[in-house]
Parts: structure tokens; sequence; C-alpha cells
């Protein structure tokens, strides 16, 4: 029988699929359903530092709503703190204190001071690693990518320095070089690399004309991006690699590990398919690796990587040039409109 443990980050899996940051994370129920169903790891629900704001302010606005109502009513209700990221740190801690598998923080920023601060904090929880989502929206057009990337190099050291437990950098695909901004990261020693980050993106109704933030689920097929920077990268940084988007069944999982992905964090799957849908993924895995004669994930992670593979131009521009090269008459053969 195939032995589908491996490590991420220096942390020991029993297999390479983890539950990505989402919802289903923040109830025990949850968690153990993902446990029995054999899950590596878990990736807790990201803590916001703009949520933590925006709650804080409702709070407050909400505590104030009376005051002053007369001259003799200065306060209604004494004065209070929010929690802020109490309440997160409280979950976290339950979570972690319930769960057999490694979990995985997850946070999201704004000032260098707070990136450092939710760090440390969530640190003392015991969880098992952090991986920070350096994922944010550009304002200001006159920011060259050269002060973004250096912006975002200058957190990722100052979480790194902060922290004994490792750090993983959840990324966006958006950068001018990827691969060169990857190498700049790859120097700071980071743990784990996770690629790539699911982006809200807004959305409008034409009929109502607002606009909605519908729920963001990948799909079938996304997955192409992730194995691209996963087959480019495997043999070329020091950093764990762990793919994200569009992974949906164990043959994806597959598709991964022979990229070079060290492992994958699932999300969408979950919610589609349920959780219990994760002994299904693990089952393929295993079943695959018995037919092909692999006895662990290392006989054969990476074995489609650019830097094993024989042809030059798969992680290139393979598509494009095969158009070029074939004419209209026979991509229609191959690819027929009606």
């Amino acid at each position: 029988m195939a032995d589908l443990s491996t490590t991420y980050m220096g942390l020991k899996l029993k297999n390479p699929i983890i539950a990505g940051s989402c919802n289903l994370a923040m109830k025990i129920e949850n968690v153990k359903a993902m446990e029995e169903a054999g899950i590596g790891a878990i990736v807790y629900k990201s803590l916001f530092e703009e949520q933590v704001n925006f709650e804080s302010a409702d709070f407050d606005e909400s505590m104030t709503a009376y005051n002053d109502r007369n001259a003799e009513m200065s306060r209604m209700y004494p004065e209070m703190k929010h929690a802020g990221p109490k309440e997160f740190l409280l979950h976290l801690k339950r979570i972690k204190e319930n769960t057999s598998v490694p979990v995985i923080a997850s946070i999201n920023a704004i000032y260098e001071e707070t990136w450092i601060e939710y760090a440390k904090l969530i640190e003392e929880t015991g969880v098992d690693a952090l991986e920070i989502n350096i994922y944010k929206t550009q304002k200001k057009p006159e920011d060259t990518a050269q002060v973004v990337e250096k912006n975002k190099i200058d957190i990722i050291k100052a979480v790194k320095k902060a922290v004994k437990i490792p750090v993983a950098v959840k990324l966006s695909p958006f950068c001018s070089n990827l691969l060169n901004f990857i190498s700049e990261i790859d120097k700071v020693k980071v743990g784990g690399l996770v690629l790539f980050n699911k982006l809200f993106e807004p959305e409008i109704d034409i009929n109502e004309e607002k606009h909605i933030f519908p729920f963001n689920l990948s799909h079938k097929g996304d997955h192409r991006l992730p194995l691209r920077y996963a087959g480019l990268l495997h043999g070329n940084i020091k950093a764990d690699i762990c793919s994200s988007s569009g992974i949906f069944d164990g043959d994806d999982v597959i598709k991964m590990l022979l990229a070079g992905a060290d492992t994958v964090q699932v999300v969408s799957t979950l919610y589609k398919n349920k959780i219990s849908h994760i002994s299904k993924m693990v089952s393929r895995l295993e079943e695959w690796m018995d037919n092909k004669g692999y006895k662990t994930i290392n006989d054969f992670r990476g074995k489609l990587s650019r830097k094993n593979c024989d042809d030059p131009y798969a992680y290139l521009r393979a598509q494009y040039v095969d158009i070029l090269m074939h004419s209209a008459d026979e991509l229609l053969k191959k690819h027929p409109v009606i």
C-alpha cells in the first residue's frame, strides 16, 4: 500500500491535501469531519485587519448611538473596547486544542505593526504554522512595481523575524515578473509558498443597477495556472510549494504533485462536494500510486516539472505555438465549432 505521508514547512502530514482558509474551519464539527475524512492539515479562516477595524467601528457606533440624549445623560452605556482579534484568537486556540492534524493560521493585515502584532498573538495560540496572505488592491497608480514588491518583502521579513513557527506566503499571480518576485521571497527563507490566492472580484447587477458580491468559488480547470507555476518552480526554490485554486478531485491532486507541488489546498470542492469528498480524493491518490507502483510521493513528485520534463515548451507557450504552427483548417478538424 502506498505511503501518502509528506512534509510541508517541516510539518508532518499524513497526506498532501490541506483544507484551505474558509468559514468551514470555524466550526469544530466541520474540523472533526475533515479529520475523519482524512485531511492532511487545516488552514483556519483568515484574520483580516480590515474586518477587525470595521467590527470595532460598528461596535463603538452601536454603543454610543444614544449618548447625550439630554442634558443629564452624558453616557447611556459605559465605554467599552471592542475585543478586536481576541474572539478570533479564542476560536483558533479552541480549534487547535480539539484537532489532531496540523493547524495553520492565516492573516491579512494593513500596517507592518499590526502584521507583527497579529503574528505574535497567533503564535501564542499554539498553532503549527502561519500563512500570511499579502493580497492587497493597489490604489495609487504612482506606486511602481518595485515599491509594491519591496513593501511586501519588508512585511514578510518582519513577520518571519517576529515568530518562531514556520511561515508561508500566499501569493497573487499579478506581478510584472512573478518568478523574480518569488525568488526574492525565497531569499527570506519562508517555509512555503501558496499558489494562488482566490481574489475578491466585484460584480454588477444590471437590473438593480448596483454592486453585488457573489461567493467566488473556483471551477474545474482553474488549477492550470498554479500547475504551470508549480512546474516552473519545482527544484528552483527552497520553499515548499502548495498549489491552490480549482483542485476538485484526486486527479487534480496527482497533477499538481507531478508538476512539483509539495501539497495542495482545497476549498471550493468542500462546498460543492461536501467535506466527505476528502476521503475520495485520498483514496484516488492512493489507488493511482498503487497502480503505478509508487511507494511514496517523493517517487513521482516533480516528475513532470520543467526541470525534469523533456519538452522545454511544456510550461512556456506550448498552446500558442501550436496555434501558430497549424492552419485554420487543421484547428477546425481538431476543435470543430459546430
